[in-house]
């Protein structure tokens, strides 16, 4: 019988690559977005999903059901990158933001949790190194991400008598199409320079081994995290980062 995946946010960019490395390791992939992934597989299946709404989560397990009875791994991809200035933060973008990059961790763990397996069930939320440390203009991401990494850390603790692991991943940048768009921003970083050239100014003032990690370098640990070979790492929120920001 294939271990299964249920992965939140696994249509595009980070997503998509922990979707195909996931089948490529013999895993049977539910994914769940507003769209679907641009790839077919046998042991792929799509379901729509808009995480904005408890409601929409509750359906979709229930759509789950018909597919597979028990659930292994639970992967909270979805994220919304965004820079403002504190004088243009306002109630609307706030809610986008959480509603997008918090509330549904919630929601998808709470409703997975009667499908998970009874034996090494994993949950693995893709956070952020923003979720370690402030940076100009980011302080609504950074405060969701940081929420991201505190919500993993108590619910180890939670559900770790059901034997249930958490643990949150927190990339660097990573060049996907939605950190292109974040960054083409008039208040992020990037300030209006060509996308490559800021990019790899970053990499040579910051990293360690002057690379910035890939998508398939989440995949590959989020494949780590998940598999029987992690029996004791919960509740840490590890960085992925090239030495970025050194722990």
């Amino acid at each position: 019988m294939l271990r299964s995946v249920v992965i939140v946010g696994g249509s595009k960019g980070i997503g998509l690559e922990i979707t195909k490395t996931f089948l490529s390791n013999n895993y049977l992939v539910i994914t769940g977005s507003r769209t679907a992934p641009k790839i077919k597989h046998k042991n792929l299946y799509f379901i729509p999903l808009d995480v904005r709404k408890e409601s929409n989560f509750q359906t979709f397990f229930k759509s789950l059901k018909k597919i597979t009875k028990v659930v292994n791994v639970l992967i909270n991809n979805t994220g919304l990158s965004e820079w403002k200035k504190i004088e243009d933060v306002n109630l609307k973008f706030l809610h986008k933001m959480f509603e997008t990059n918090v509330y549904y961790l919630y929601w998808s763990s709470k409703y997975a949790l009667k499908l998970f397996s009874k034996e090494n069930a994993k949950i693995i939320n893709i956070s952020s190194i923003a979720g370690k440390r402030g940076s100009k203009n980011n302080s609504v991401y950074s405060a969701t991400k940081f929420a991201v990494n505190g919500i993993t850390q108590s619910l180890a603790k939670e559900l770790g008598n059901r034997s249930i692991l958490v643990n949150a991943i927190c990339p660097v940048l990573v060049e996907t199409p939605g950190l292109v768009h974040a960054l083409k921003q008039k208040d992020s970083p990037a300030n209006k320079k060509n996308i490559k050239t800021f990019l790899n100014s970053f990499k040579e003032f910051n990293s360690s081994n002057n690379k910035l990690p890939t998508s398939k370098d989440i995949a590959n640990f989020a494949l780590f995290l998940a598999s029987d070979m992690n029996n004791s790492i919960t509740g840490q929120c590890i960085n992925v980062d090239c030495g970025v920001f050194p722990q």
